[in-house]
């Protein structure tokens, strides 16, 4: 397949109607380029119980590249390197502006906006990989691994800091949790991870998963909400 450079966007493009833009709740593209994914481990303590891990003393952080992000208005895809693919809904943050060493009071000026974002995890892999002392990436990096919605306006969202984080799967409510159970809230969770990776505009951070998280078919109905009124649907693709 091949690929164009956009200069308005400075990013190259590939030649596929599928390409991941940053939009607004409004259907709008956002004048972003698409960037990185910063994600946080463990950060809901009721999640790290779950899967038998200890409480960090410190945010675990990890990375999903570009490419890992796709849009909630196509079928979300199946990975074939994995067995057991789980959901993991998390409150996504959109930066606008450059965070490098920042202060907790630099960090609001720097946010265009919230969304939903599943972390898509491959736990059979991930687990061997674990006890092989590899890194995650092939169970958490891998194309397609961070179906994202749109992005409500931090205006539009004012009580981010302490409101519901839902997933839906077949019309049963698999992940209900809160963002004021956030083992580290923002902003120090956006300025702890400033310190040591530089958060550029149109990267996104996802601040962790609330308990709940359980494998994915193929053809289930997914509905992502945040708040009381932001409700994203998403479908995964039929298994061949």
């Amino acid at each position: 397949m091949l690929c164009t450079y956009s200069a308005s966007i400075g990013n190259w493009i590939w030649n596929n109607p599928m390409v991941y833009q940053h939009l607004d709740v409004d259907g709008e593209s956002i004048d972003l380029p698409v960037g990185k994914v910063v994600c946080v481990g463990r950060n809901y303590v009721a999640h790290a119980r779950e899967l038998g891990n200890a409480v960090p003393a410190k945010p675990v952080l990890f990375m999903k590249p570009a490419t890992a992000l796709v849009g909630l208005d196509e079928p979300l895809q199946l990975p074939t390197h994995g067995q057991e693919l789980h959901h993991e809904v998390e409150l996504a943050v959109l930066l606008d502006a450059r965070l490098c060493q920042a202060n907790e009071a630099e960090v609001g000026g720097a946010i265009a906006g919230y969304g939903v974002a599943l972390d898509f995890t491959l736990r059979d892999l991930q687990a061997r990989l674990k006890a092989d002392g590899q890194p995650w990436e092939l169970a958490k990096a891998f194309d397609g691994s961070c179906p994202l919605s749109a992005f409500a306006h931090v205006e539009d969202v004012p009580e981010v800091a302490d409101c519901a984080l839902q997933l839906w799967v077949n019309g049963k409510l698999q992940q209900d949790g809160n963002t004021r159970d956030m083992i580290v809230k923002m902003p120090a969770l956006l300025a702890h991870i400033s310190q040591f990776f530089t958060l550029e505009p149109g990267d996104v951070v996802l601040t962790g998963t609330p308990a709940g998280v359980g494998p994915l078919q193929g053809g289930e109905e997914l509905i992502l909400g945040l708040g009381d009124t932001l409700r994203f649907p998403a479908r995964m693709a039929c298994a061949e």
